[in-house]
């Protein structure tokens, strides 16, 4: 939401915190609209467990709050320092739900409450901070204020948005729909469910199977199963708060306060009373030491010759359930040493320490190579490049990240650059219990630096306790022996080439056949050169016919250098199938699949496969493992949407696209997926918003003003789609657009003879990359009972 500083009032001699929110942010309507919602929420509340704020500014175009500087540590971080006893932990849980209780009173709910946003000061007052997703509601019915109400201002959030953090989420926030203050109360459960337990009420790999657990009808484990502190009344709380039908919840703070307040009070009670009791030394029994297991059960058994047979019987009935203990104890110590190697894991960004933007494509680079040699290890889980990259630039916890990605370790580190000097440290976190498995520093040439990520690699692998086989081992440091002048120019390329546009394709081919002009033989550098080419018609509009012949060229001498790298063979794919031959493009797939399991890219292009065969079922499970491999990666989840459409399943396409939109509310594709869903259910003004929003966030890309020209055809704006058609043949003219998107909005006009005479041109002309989409693409339903349509198909080597 912004940027928070540290200053001094002058006036009345007092450190302050100061949040700005960025010029360029300022300039973001909705940016500019939550930053003056959280002031105001804030600021109307006056509560000494709620952060105060002085005041709200405006100086030139810095838009800032100004609040009391509150010295301590997040909930997070002390959480994540020590185990928290009972008694803290329920002052921590008392002192925020009176601050719910009060902010609730005052018509306002927070919405975001989680460890991040309950501060702990060094006195143990605690502090609930960040309004920012805050929505006033009316009092204490629940309901929203209306929109008609003429006597107070009101902040709105838009309908069905999806706002807040998804591991603390109610199933209603989940949904997007209205929240009132018993949201809070369910976030708060989940929170005291954490510092109790440290793990989470609901639980998953992703960000949407969490959300899918908070929403099924699975409920959360029983809190005396993970701790000993867990009373059947702070059992009976917590589970009335994680209620997930708000009308079973708490219905107010105030009640949870109260209650929590009286268990406080009994255990208090009951712990005075207790140590009022003095000791009973004639009764009382030591315990025995783990350590002392065998030399108890030895002494048990030998003082059985000296006792009545009564006692005997007892003491080598002890004896002997003693040594099974011990060999209980032995047998699963030996079990836990063999099965504690860690099979999951996450490759943060490397920090780019050097202030030098030209560095920027090695700290990268090393981190995408780190990746993708650890990926290449079948019995490791590696989350993918897309996914970790989501966490560049970001102050965030490793542990944290961690746990919301579903793995057991997060390697993080920072590159400084002196010269032709690189220096890297390195950290290996294991997130169950934030120990830290591996630490490491490497000063290196810049010539070494190939030889650097192979250590990187090698040294993890041996800290995980992964037993490689030798061609395992030879994947991991030995794939692609070549020169390092090639490799850095490898680096570059792919960090071009993951800008995915036509200005970073065009300087990623330029710096891959760089690193081929070093050295002929780089299999990776061709690969990257075949990535490239075959990506250039989606994104700079350039025919297929003239680049697909270099890409099919670049791809065949990486395969001819290096038959074993999955990522020539997903290439050599994506390739066949836009050459439209199908069984050489299925065959390149798999192969690519079975010599890396962990590729998403290739379950992501196998799954586009199956949806040109028409295997639904086929394609969902496919674009699943995606996920799975690359949970937060924005183009595998508009695919995931894509299907749920196809299949009508409107409900969960609307879900899925709002996901990504939370994670990357600039991604065109998601805004795309959920225009057509609102379009398929019949909302057509929701639905004209979302295509006008994916063009304006595309730069006006031929391939989303195809889809808005036939919203606006289908919804009776003809002359605003016939505006749309003019613009789209000017790039057609200009080698920008494709024909489908044309044949789009004629679709959508009712005009068949003009739609199929678009994509005969495509046809004709080898457009391979969007063609096979009239399948399955929205806009072509018009069109499939036209006997046009099933020839179509058989030109393009497709069943009808």
């Amino acid at each position: 939401m912004g940027e928070v500083y540290l200053a001094w009032d002058t006036k009345l001699d007092r450190k302050i915190a100061i949040k700005i929110l960025p010029p360029e942010l300022g300039e973001n309507k909705d940016r500019l609209r939550r930053f003056e919602q959280e002031a105001k929420a804030a600021s109307a509340l006056n509560h000494p467990n709620i952060i105060t704020i002085y005041e709200i500014e405006q100086v030139d175009s810095l838009n800032l709050i100004v609040t009391e500087l509150i010295e301590g540590q997040t909930l997070r971080a002390r959480m994540l320092s020590a185990s928290l006893r009972l008694p803290v932990i329920l002052d921590i849980a008392i002192q925020t739900a009176g601050a719910l209780s009060a902010a609730h009173g005052s018509s306002i709910v927070h919405r975001d409450i989680k460890p991040e946003n309950i501060m702990i000061r060094q006195d143990g007052i605690v502090k609930v901070l960040d309004f920012g997703l805050a929505k006033l509601t009316a009092g204490s019915s629940g309901e929203v204020v209306s929109t008609e109400a003429p006597t107070r201002p009101v902040v709105y959030t838009d309908p069905n948005v999806v706002m807040g953090t998804a591991l603390y989420m109610s199933p209603e926030q989940a949904c997007g729909s209205a929240v009132d203050a018993r949201t809070d109360i369910f976030s708060l459960g989940v929170v005291m469910y954490e510092m109790l337990t440290g793990r989470l009420p609901f639980e998953g790999s992703t960000t949407r199977e969490v959300l899918a657990s908070v929403l099924s009808d699975k409920e959360p484990q029983p809190l005396a199963r993970y701790s000993r502190d867990a009373t059947p009344e702070l059992e009976r709380i917590v589970s009335k708060a994680l209620r997930k039908d708000r009308e079973q919840r708490y219905q107010t703070a105030k009640d949870l306060l109260l209650d929590l307040q009286n268990l406080k009070q009994q255990l208090d009670f009951e712990s005075r009373l207790e140590r009022s009791i003095p000791p009973d030394a004639s009764s009382s029994t030591p315990l025995t030491p783990a350590s002392s297991v065998e030399a108890s059960s030895t002494a048990a058994i030998s003082s059985a010759t000296t006792t009545p047979l009564k006692q005997r019987r007892w003491s080598l009935a002890i004896g002997l359930a003693l040594l099974i203990v011990a060999g209980a104890i032995f047998v699963f110590n030996q079990y836990a040493a063999r099965s504690n190697a860690i099979n999951s894991i996450a490759v943060l960004p490397l920090t780019n320490a050097s202030n030098d933007p030209n560095s920027e494509y090695l700290s990268d680079g090393i981190t995408e190579s780190i990746i993708s040699n650890l990926s290449q290890i079948p019995q490791l889980k590696v989350m993918a490049r897309s996914t970790v990259f989501h966490f560049k630039g970001k102050e965030i916890d490793p542990r944290e990240v961690g746990r919301q990605l579903g793995v057991q370790a997060v390697m993080s580190g920072r590159l400084l650059r002196q010269g032709d000097h690189l220096i890297v440290r390195t950290e290996l976190l294991n997130v169950g219990d934030g120990t830290q498995l591996w630490g490491g520093e490497y000063d290196r040439e810049l010539s070494n630096v190939l030889g650097l990520q192979q250590d990187i690699s090698r040294e993890i692998s041996e800290k995980l306790r992964l037993k490689l086989t030798g061609e395992e081992q030879k994947r991991l440091t030995g794939r692609d022996p070549t020169n390092e002048e090639a490799y850095e120019f490898y680096l570059r390329g792919r960090y071009f080439w993951n800008k995915r546009t036509a200005e970073g394709l065009s300087k990623a081919i330029e710096q891959f056949q760089q690193a081929i002009n070093r050295d002929p033989n780089y299999a990776l550098g061709h690969v990257g050169l075949a990535d490239s080419y075959s990506l250039l018609e989606e994104y700079a509009g350039v025919p297929s016919t003239e680049t697909l012949p270099k890409a099919r060229a670049a791809a065949d001498r990486a395969l001819a250098i290096n038959d074993s790298l999955s990522e020539a063979h997903s290439a050599s794919g994506i390739i066949f199938q836009q050459m439209w031959r199908w069984t050489e493009t299925v065959e390149e797939y798999n192969r690519a699949i079975n010599l890396n399991p962990n590729y998403p890219t290739a379950h992501h292009f196998l799954s586009i496969y199956f949806r040109a065969q028409g295997q639904l079922e086929d394609s969902l499970r496919e674009i699943k493992r995606a996920q799975e491999l690359d949970p937060l990666s924005s183009v595998i989840g508009q695919n995931v949407a894509e299907i749920y459409l196809i299949k009508n399943d409107l409900n969960s396409a609307i879900a899925q696209s709002q996901q990504i939109i939370e994670l990357d509310p600039n991604f065109p594709g998601a805004h795309d997926e959920l225009g057509f869903a609102y379009l398929k259910a019949r909302r057509n003004e929701e639905a004209t918003a979302e295509f006008q929003k994916t063009v304006e966030l595309s730069g006006r890309a031929a391939r989303y003003l195809g889809d808005l020209g036939y919203c606006l055809a289908v919804t009776g704006k003809r002359a605003e789609a016939q505006a749309i058609l003019k613009e789209l043949e000017e790039k057609y003219e200009r080698r920008e657009a494709v024909g489908q998107y044309l044949a789009a909005v004629h679709s959508g006009l009712g005009d068949k003879d003009k739609a199929f005479e678009w994509l005969q041109k495509d046809a004709e002309r080898g457009s391979g990359i969007r063609m096979p989409f009239v399948r399955w693409w929205f806009a072509f339903e018009e069109i499939r009972s036209d006997p046009r349509y099933s020839d179509l198909l058989k030109r393009i080597g497709l069943k009808p």
